[in-house]
C-alpha cells in the first residue's frame, strides 16, 4: 500500500502511541522508523505506570505488535524529504526511493544528546554515566554520586540529584561558581571539585569507580550524572517550513498541530523534557486531533460529491482485516 491517511515518521513511544489510536479509529496508518531510539543504551525504562523497569526494546516491540494488530503498517526506513500534494497532503520520500502518499503527517523524530568530549563517556552512557535522575536516580540511591557541572543550570541540576544521595560531588571548571551557588552547595553538603575531568576509572568488573582529574587526583564515584545538551531532530520539520523556536524545537498548538497545514509533531522533537509517559500522551493527543481534522476533510469531500450528484457512499472498514 502506498496511500495512507497518516504517515508517522518516528517509531518511538510518541509515534507508536499515535499510530495505535489512529489505527483503532480505522484510519490507514504507516509508521516509518529509522531504528535508532534515543534510550537504546538504557537497560530498563522507569516512571511509566504499569511498565516500570521494562527494557526499552521490549516496550517498543510490544507497541509495534499492538499497532500491527489493529491494521497499522510499520516499515524500517528513513524519510529523506516531503513533497506537498494538494492542500494538506504530502508525498513522503524514503531513502530507498519509495514514495508514499499521506493525507496528513505526524513527525515524532525526537532529539539527540550532545555529550561532553571526555574519553570513555559515551561508552558508559546510560550505564553509570547518566542524565536523568528521575529515570535512574533510584537505582543508584545512597551511593557515591557526582554531577558534571560547568553548563547553565548545572548547579540546580545537582541540587535535584542530591535528593537521591547524601554523598554528592559537583565537578566544575575553576572560577565559574557564583558566591550564591557556592553557599547553596555548601548548605546541602554537596562537595565541590574544581578542575578539568581527564577520564574515568573503571574496575575489572567494568564498573565506574572514580573520576580522574587533569592533575591526576582520583575522586571515588559510583555513578556520574551529566546534563547533556539536547538537540532536536528537526530537519524534516524545518524542510517543510514548520515554525521552530530559537533553540530549534517545533512550535505546536495544544494538540500538536504545527504552523504548516496537515503536519503535526509530538514527543521530544517538541518538548525536550518529555519523559516516555509524557511523550506517549502527546502522541495520543495528536492522533485524536489528526482524526478530527480528517473527519472535517471527509465531510467537505462528501458535501462536494453530493453537490455534484454523487450519491453518498456506504460506510466501509478502513482496514481489510478486523482487529482481534
Amino acid at each position: 500500500m502506498s496511500q495512507y491517511d497518516v504517515v508517522v515518521i518516528g517509531g518511538g513511544v510518541a509515534g507508536l502511541s499515535a499510530a495505535l489510536v489512529l489505527s483503532r479509529a480505522r484510519r490507514t496508518v504507516l509508521v516509518v522508523d529509522a531504528g535508532a531510539p534515543r534510550n537504546a543504551p538504557a537497560t530498563h525504562m522507569h516512571g511509566y505506570l504499569s511498565r516500570d523497569g521494562i527494557p526499552p526494546a521490549e516496550f517498543l516491540a510490544a507497541g509495534r505488535d499492538e499497532v500491527a494488530s489493529y491494521g497499522g503498517d510499520l516499515v524500517d526506513g528513513t524519510v529523506t524529504d516531503f513533497v506537498p500534494d494538494g492542500r494538506s497532503g504530502f508525498w513522503s520520500l524514503l531513502a530507498g526511493g519509495q514514495r508514499i502518499s499521506a493525507r496528513r503527517l505526524l513527525v515524532t523524530t525526537g532529539l539527540r544528546d550532545e555529550l561532553p568530549d571526555i574519553p570513555g563517556l559515551r561508552d558508559r552512557w546510560a550505564r553509570d554515566v547518566l542524565h536523568c535522575p528521575y529515570c535512574h536516580g533510584h537505582e543508584v540511591r545512597d551511593r557515591q554520586l557526582g554531577v558534571l557541572g560547568g553548563t547553565p543550570g548545572a548547579v540546580r541540576y545537582a541540587q535535584i540529584v542530591r535528593q537521591w544521595t547524601h554523598d554528592l560531588v559537583y565537578f566544575t571548571p575553576p572560577d565559574i561558581l557564583t558566591a550564591a551557588e557556592r553557599t547553596q552547595l555548601l548548605a546541602r553538603a554537596i562537595g565541590v571539585v574544581e578542575g578539568s575531568v581527564e577520564q574515568f576509572v573503571i574496575d575489572d568488573a567494568d564498573h565506574l569507580r572514580g573520576v580522574q582529574m587533569h592533575d591526576g587526583c582520583v575522586i571515588p564515584r559510583d555513578a556520574l550524572f551529566v546534563p547533556p545538551r539536547f538537540v532536536p531532530n528537526n530537519n524534516l520539520l524545518v524542510g517543510l517550513g514548520c515554525d521552530v523556536d530559537a533553540e530549534g524545537w517545533a512550535v505546536v498548538d495544544i494538540t500538536g498541530r504545527t504552523s504548516v497545514a496537515g503536519v503535526w509533531a509530538a514527543g521530544n522533537v517538541v518538548d525536550p523534557r518529555a519523559q516516555v509517559i509524557t511523550a506517549a500522551g502527546a502522541g495520543s493527543a495528536a492522533a485524536i486531533a489528526l482524526n478530527a481534522d480528517l473527519v472535517e476533510d471527509d465531510v467537505r469531500n462528501a458535501v462536494r460529491d453530493l453537490d455534484h450528484g454523487v450519491p453518498p457512499r456506504p460506510t466501509t472498514n478502513a482496514h481489510p482485516k478486523e482487529s482481534p
